[in-house]
């Protein structure tokens, strides 16, 4: 798995800034993917990060990278709760939350919706989303926006230079270990 893939497409989850990224990374077998990962998860797992496929098809996988501490946190949140509780996920295990994503993930080919709350995005964007089958939106960055456009706006332009910042730092050296902040 390329650090490069990793860097371009998780920087601000790295960096602390961010709960969650996902990014589809190919492979040649099911065991050179439990390895690649493996790997990875001994570098950041110290740091509080983690990582683990959430689909697996035709050769590719969708990994999800995340803090757990964080991810904790934001299903916490009574709107969060509220919006996955009725569709069955058990928001007082983080865990099993992840394993019902993974489900419906099989289940279904589009992404569902609720996949905002488990990469941070505010519940509320998400709610938005939904009620809004995605129009009628603000604006639209990493997430379309339905409550705080400058708010928003302002992570947006944080997330863009963080990636920015690490792909720099990468290009000059830097590893993955050293680029993941400690939390």
């Amino acid at each position: 798995m390329s650090e490069d893939l990793i860097v371009r497409h998780c920087s601000p989850t790295l960096a602390g800034l961010k709960t969650a990224n996902l990014f589809a990374a190919e492979y040649t077998s099911e065991e050179a993917l439990r390895n690649d990962l493996r790997a990875l998860n001994r570098v950041l797992a110290p740091k509080g990060l983690r990582a683990l496929p959430l689909r697996r098809e035709n050769g590719r996988a969708l990994i999800y990278l995340y803090r757990p501490k964080r991810l904790a946190q934001d299903l916490k949140d009574a709107q969060a709760a509220a919006l996955l509780e009725p569709i069955g996920y058990p928001c007082g295990c983080p865990e099993r939350c992840i394993a019902a994503l993974v489900h419906r993930l099989k289940e279904q080919s589009a992404f569902p919706h609720e996949i905002g709350l488990f990469l941070g995005y505010p519940p509320e964007d998400v709610q938005g989303f939904i009620d809004h089958r995605a129009c009628d939106f603000k604006c639209a960055g990493l997430w379309k926006v339905y409550s705080d456009e400058e708010r928003a706006q302002r992570l947006f332009t944080r997330f863009k230079r963080c990636t920015e910042d690490y792909c720099a730092r990468w290009q000059a050296g830097s590893d993955i270990g050293q680029l993941a902040v400690a939390m």
